[in-house]
């Protein structure tokens, strides 16, 4: 079983390979705690002050952010980047965990690609949900059909 410490050095370089150089160590302070699986001992989540950052996708040796996660990296990568802004009149429908339509698409990443994370945010930039791009980011201007963006989970969604 991996140490915490050799634990956070690499989800910290996983990040910076997902989302870009130097993230991980913003997304990833030296607070963290991190669980692992108990069968595997592969990292599992990882929690700041109690609340879950990521979760490690093994399929693919990947995070999949929580909206926590998403307004922390938000925070610190310049827009647009891993960003979907979406149209006024469906802010609400998508922040209440609604699957971003192409035709709703306000603006997109240029380097965004298909099955990536993906922040999608209202027109004032706010963060409004997460999820998985099922489109490239050129592709979700484009197209006027189709799943844009695969909510996971949205600001205002119930539980």
């Amino acid at each position: 079983m991996e140490n915490q410490r050799a634990s956070l050095s690499r989800a910290r370089a996983i990040a910076d390979h997902q989302f870009g150089s130097n993230v991980g160590s913003f997304l990833f302070p030296e607070d963290v705690n991190i669980t692992h699986s108990r069968k595997t001992g592969r990292i599992r989540h990882i929690y700041l002050n109690n609340t879950i950052v990521a979760t490690f996708r093994p399929m693919d040796g990947f995070f999949s952010l929580t909206l926590f996660g998403a307004k922390r990296l938000a925070g610190v990568l310049p827009p647009p980047k891993l960003r979907v802004t979406v149209q006024e009149e469906v802010e609400r429908f998508i922040a209440e965990g609604g699957d971003l339509f192409a035709k709703h698409v306000a603006s997109a990443d240029s380097e965004l690609r298909a099955g990536e994370e993906a922040i999608v945010v209202s027109s004032s930039g706010s963060v409004l949900a997460v999820g998985k791009a099922l489109l490239t980011g050129e592709e979700m201007l484009g197209f006027k059909r189709g799943i844009a963006v695969k909510v996971r989970k949205g600001v205002d969604e119930k539980q």
